[in-house]
C-alpha cells in the first residue's frame, strides 16, 4: 500500500468522524474462559483461543502463554502498525523494520511476598530497529508519530479509567 491509497482508505473515515465524533468511538472486546481443570484462561482471539496461564516464576510450567508477554506482544504489534503506516503517509523511505518491546518485573509484588514491590511492569522499553536511508529528522518524526498514534502505547502511558465487576451467577447443586 502506498501514500496515495492509505489517503483514500483514510480520508472518508476522517471526515465521518469529523463531522460526528460519536462515530468514531467504537467500543473493543476480549473475552475468555477460566478453565475447569488448570489455572488458566481460555482467551478467544478471533482466530484461535490462546490459553494463558502462570509464568514460570509464579509457579507455571511454561506450556501456556503470559498474558505479560502477550501484553508486550501487543505492544509490538500495534507499534509496528502503527509505524508501518505512518511511514507510509509520510512516504517514508522504510526497506525494513524490527520491534522489539521489553519489560522489568518483580515478581514478588504478583505473588504478595512483600507489600511493596510493585504488582506489573516497572519498565517497558519499545524499540525499532529501522532499515533506511532517511536522515533523522525524518526518523525523530516517524517515532514521535508512531509514539503519539500507537493505541496500546498511549494507554500504557496515559492511564485509563478501569473498573472492575462481577455478575454472579449461583448454581444450585442437583441431589
Amino acid at each position: 500500500m502506498d501514500a496515495a491509497e492509505l489517503k483514500r482508505l483514510q480520508t472518508p473515515l476522517k471526515e465521518a468522524y469529523r463531522d460526528d465524533a460519536a462515530r468514531a468511538l467504537i467500543t473493543l472486546r476480549a473475552r475468555g474462559s477460566v478453565d475447569d481443570e488448570a489455572i488458566a484462561c481460555k482467551v478467544e482471539t478471533g482466530r484461535a483461543v490462546a490459553v494463558a496461564g502462570l509464568h514460570p516464576a509464579t509457579g507455571g510450567t511454561g506450556l501456556q502463554l503470559c498474558s505479560g508477554d502477550m501484553l508486550l506482544e501487543a505492544l509490538v504489534a500495534c507499534a509496528g502498525v502503527t509505524l508501518k503506516a505512518v511511514a507510509t503517509a509520510l512516504e517514508f523511505r522504510l526497506g525494513g523494520c524490527t520491534v522489539e518491546a521489553e519489560g522489568d518485573l518483580d515478581f514478588r509484588g504478583t505473588l504478595g511476598v512483600v507489600k511493596d514491590a510493585p504488582v506489573g511492569f516497572r519498565a517497558i522499553r519499545l524499540s525499532f530497529d529501522l532499515d533506511t536511508d532517511e536522515p533523522q529528522d525524518r526518523i525523530d518524526t516517524l517515532l514521535k508519530l508512531t509514539e503519539r498514534y500507537c493505541v496500546v502505547f498511549q494507554t500504557l502511558n496515559v492511564r485509563p479509567d478501569l473498573s472492575v465487576n462481577a455478575e454472579v451467577r449461583r448454581k444450585i447443586a442437583r441431589m
